[in-house]
């Protein structure tokens, strides 16, 4: 299951099915950047995206983080997704978030894949840091929608940044959507055309409006490309249209129970799914659109995780939100009384 799997190998210029244009790699590309281009991840399967663990001084807590990673590496999970929203990385140095991924690939088997988020608001920076997060050793990186100037971020310029990103990469790239905190949606029609290019494997959606993930599916089935589900909470629907795995906050509490809900529906025990996915829905909610990377973490702690602290201006949850998370996970049954789970 862990395995990187080629579907496809291209070469230097290339026309995939359904691409209108040659793809080239520039001048400036080496052999190593134009033969990783060619290559076509299998990325199906649940990866969490994982928090940083701070002290209380809030520095990285890389004793901790080697200590989730330990658990995290007897889940089955595809891989891990270092430096996404969960990871607080808009907190982070631009030297933290390459160290993070770093460590996380040197304590993971290699057999699970490194998802390192490498977006940046400007082009330059992304490319750079996309660069560096390959060198720490990432497998893939994920790459989030520019957004401070969202009004002006339209198909044009989503569509030149991805391509220059992609252009230049070492590794493959996943497009991430996410719009509760970006802002924007990836317009469909910019997904569509970004399929084209063999160094883009798929998007991370974590919208959660099943028709426009169903519409994407459908029209880049040509291209190969692989979309993943961005919450456990519609983790179910979003294979049922085709998706093909999931980055899930929940999993990083949950991570056995949200695999299981994935074999569940590539097997087609649909009638099971169902009843594990709405006992989900609610513990999932909690920890991402109700109270964010603070339930999240506070959440860990009770399910013998590292969480710990927040990163200013982050701050924990008031002693009523943590009753309501609680509450939340325990009327679905995964807490019993006031003990967490060992």
């Amino acid at each position: 299951m862990f395995g990187v799997k080629t579907l496809r190998t291209v070469g230097p210029a290339v026309c995939r099915r359904g691409a209108s244009v040659l793809w080239k790699p520039t001048r400036t590309q080496s052999r190593t950047q134009s033969a990783a281009a060619g290559q076509r991840v299998d990325i199906g399967g649940i990866y969490p995206p994982i928090a940083t663990p701070f002290t209380q001084k809030e520095d990285v807590d890389y004793q901790k983080l080697d200590e989730n990673l330990q658990k995290y590496a007897k889940i089955p999970f595809k891989g891990l997704v270092v430096q996404g929203s969960n990871g607080e990385y808009p907190y982070l140095t631009e030297e933290e978030r390459v160290e993070v991924v770093r460590r996380v690939r040197l304590a993971l088997p290699t057999d699970k894949l490194v998802m390192a988020g490498s977006g940046c608001e400007s082009t330059k920076a992304t490319v750079v840091m996309t660069e560096r997060m390959a060198g720490a050793g990432a497998d893939l990186v994920l790459v989030v929608t520019p957004c401070f100037y969202k009004g002006m971020m339209d198909s044009r310029a989503l569509v030149h940044h991805f391509t220059q990103v992609a252009d230049s990469s070492p590794v493959p790239v996943v497009l991430y959507s996410v719009p509760a905190n970006t802002g924007l949606d990836l317009p469909v029609d910019a997904v569509v055309r970004l399929a084209q290019h063999p160094n883009i494997l798929g998007l991370k959606d974590s919208g959660g409006d099943i028709t426009r993930i169903a519409l994407i599916v459908h029209k880049t089935k040509p291209q190969d490309f692989q979309v993943l589900a961005g919450s456990a909470g519609f983790l179910m629907a979003a294979y049922s249209v085709g998706c093909v795995g999931g980055v899930c906050a929940l999993a990083n509490v949950l991570g056995r129970e949200v695999c299981e809900l994935e074999q569940l529906c590539v097997s087609g025990r649909w009638e099971e799914a169902s009843a594990l996915q709405q006992r989900l829905i609610e513990p999932n909610t909690a920890v991402t659109r109700k109270f964010g990377v603070p339930a999240l973490k506070q959440a860990m702690e009770w399910f013998g995780y590292h969480g710990g602290t927040c990163r200013s201006p982050l701050q924990p949850l008031s002693e009523a939100e943590s009753q309501q998370l609680r509450l939340d996970f325990s009327t679905n049954g995964w807490l019993e009384g006031d003990r967490g789970r060992d």
